[in-house]
């Protein structure tokens, strides 16, 4: 690992090479969207060339799959691996119960879908990504463009009766235009400031007019691996209770991961 990465490209390296000795050959495997799981990705194909590893691959965002192509990684859908054995994805908070935050890079939809469709989920993070109370990130919800509008309305309406900080809604915009999905939606940024109570907040926005799927991720991770920037790695496993520890050594050799850093 080169040098020159940053204490948390480091952290997040870690948490990555550490999460893909999960995998295990013949396995159908979700791949995450984000920084960090491209540096799972990178640690796969590696895995896939060097140990000849076979696995079939269901990326969660098109990045990821054209990633994953690159790496000599075999994609399919998830309608061709019906179901998966493991999903590795990163996070952008989680909690003591290890649930989370999902969709700073607006893939939110496919990540539930795709996790929810496997025997378990690891999530891969930085230390700085633990929160005692989940909201400090804004909470992305994927809206239709049709009407977007009323949806924003409604969700700002339900808000004021909700456990919540703060109740400013905006529209995610990339450049001077709306952001807009792989799926072709609108995507709403919620600055809550605390979310009390995560699981009624997740159903209650799914039963807004509009809204396709918000970015909590309540019971759906099973494992978090917590990296840090001297390469110590924690495996916090929710179902077992145990938290166990290891550390990565970094290769100080040229870098074929520096263009993942940001």
């Amino acid at each position: 690992m080169h040098a020159d990465l940053s204490p948390v490209d480091k952290a997040k390296y870690a948490a990555a090479r550490r999460a893909v000795e999960f995998v295990e050959k013949g396995m159908r495997v979700g791949l995450g969207t984000g920084s960090t799981a491209a540096f799972m990705v990178r640690s796969l194909g590696e895995r896939v060339r060097e140990e000849g590893l076979n696995i079939l691959a269901v990326p969660t965002s098109e990045a990821t799959a054209r990633l994953a192509r690159a790496e000599g990684i075999e994609v399919v859908t998830l309608e061709q691996a019906r179901w998966l054995d493991l999903t590795i994805d990163g996070t952008d908070e989680f909690d003591p119960e290890l649930n989370l935050i999902k969709g700073g890079g607006g893939a939110h939809l496919r990540e539930k879908i795709v996790a929810t469709a496997s025997d378990q989920m690891i999530v891969i993070a930085d230390s700085g990504k633990e929160v005692a109370q989940l909201g400090a990130f804004p909470l992305p919800v994927e809206v239709v463009r049709f009407g977007w509008q009323a949806s924003k309305a409604l969700i700002e309406e339900l808000l004021v009766s909700l456990d919540v900080l703060g109740r400013e809604v905006r529209l995610r915009m990339r450049g001077d235009t709306p952001f807009v999905s792989d799926e072709g939606n609108y995507i709403l940024d919620l600055h809550l400031g605390r979310i009390g109570t995560p699981r009624r907040m997740a159903l209650v926005l799914n039963q807004v007019p509009g809204v396709v799927e918000n970015g909590l991720f309540i019971d759906v991770c099973d494992r978090v691996v917590v990296g840090y920037g001297d390469g110590r790695v924690e495996v916090r496993d929710i179902d077992a209770g145990t938290v166990e520890d290891s550390r990565v050594i970094f290769d100080e050799s040229p870098n074929a991961f520096a263009d993942l850093s940001d």
